[in-house]
């Protein structure tokens, strides 16, 4: 199986009582983004990642994690 990047973000947002839309409002990306982001649609960037650790009060290895392996070379 291919890696895949998975996250908690959801769940993280749920327990800290935000919406998407301010954790977006505080990584200042679009409420959109966040939304893709959660269902596993898009990848962020390194920067977004860690800004989004931020917002939630986390280390990014709590919110974003690898599934699968690395293809062989």
């Amino acid at each position: 199986m291919p890696a895949i990047l998975t996250n908690a973000i959801r769940r993280l947002r749920f327990e800290r009582g935000m919406t998407q839309e301010e954790l977006a409002l505080r990584v200042s990306v679009s409420r959109q983004t966040i939304m893709s982001i959660e269902r596993g649609a898009t990848n962020p960037s390194v920067l977004l990642a860690l800004k989004i650790s931020v917002a939630l009060g986390v280390p990014v290895a709590e919110v974003f994690a690898m599934e699968g392996e690395l293809v062989p070379v």
